[in-house]
C-alpha cells in the first residue's frame, strides 16, 4: 500500500509539472490532481497491461516507440473519466506522457538510488578466475 501511495505521489508530480510545461493539460484544483494520480495507478494496472499486448506488433515494430501512444492514451482515458482533468488533443497527451515518464523516472532512480536492481535490461557479473598452469 505505501508503494502504491509512493507511486501515486510520484504521478501526482509529474501531472502537475506537465500541466505547467505542456500546453493543453489542464488541471482544476490539487484535490482533482491528487485523484487524476490515483485514477492513473489504478488505469495504468488494469488497462495498460491488455492494450500493451493488444498492440505489441506496432510497439515491435516502432521499437519501443508505440508504447508512448499507449501511456498517452492512458492519459486521455483519465481525462475522459475525471471532470477537472483536461487534455486538449493527441500531442497534448503524448507530450504529456512524456513529462510524466520522465518525472517517474527520475524519482524511481532516486528513490531506489544507485545500488538498486534494474527493472530494465539485464546486468551480469562477471567473475574471471585464473587457473594455475599445469
Amino acid at each position: 500500500m505505501v508503494r502504491f501511495i509512493l507511486k501515486a505521489m510520484v504521478s501526482a508530480l509529474g501531472l502537475y509539472l506537465a500541466s505547467v510545461i505542456v500546453p493543453g493539460i489542464h488541471v482544476s484544483s490539487f484535490g482533482v490532481l491528487i485523484a487524476a494520480a490515483v485514477l492513473l495507478g489504478v488505469v495504468n494496472a488494469i488497462v495498460r497491461p491488455v492494450l500493451v499486448i493488444l498492440t505489441l506488433p506496432f510497439t515491435l515494430i516502432t521499437m519501443g516507440l508505440f508504447l508512448l501512444v499507449v501511456n498517452a492514451a492512458m492519459l486521455g482515458l483519465v481525462s475522459l473519466i475525471l471532470k477537472g482533468f483536461v487534455i486538449d488533443g493527441f500531442w497534448a497527451a503524448i507530450l504529456a506522457a512524456i513529462v510524466t515518464g520522465l518525472v517517474s523516472w527520475v524519482a524511481t532512480s532516486v528513490i531506489d538510488g544507485p545500488d538498486a536492481k534494474s527493472t530494465g535490461g539485464a546486468r551480469f557479473k562477471v567473475r574471471i578466475e585464473r587457473r594455475p598452469r599445469d
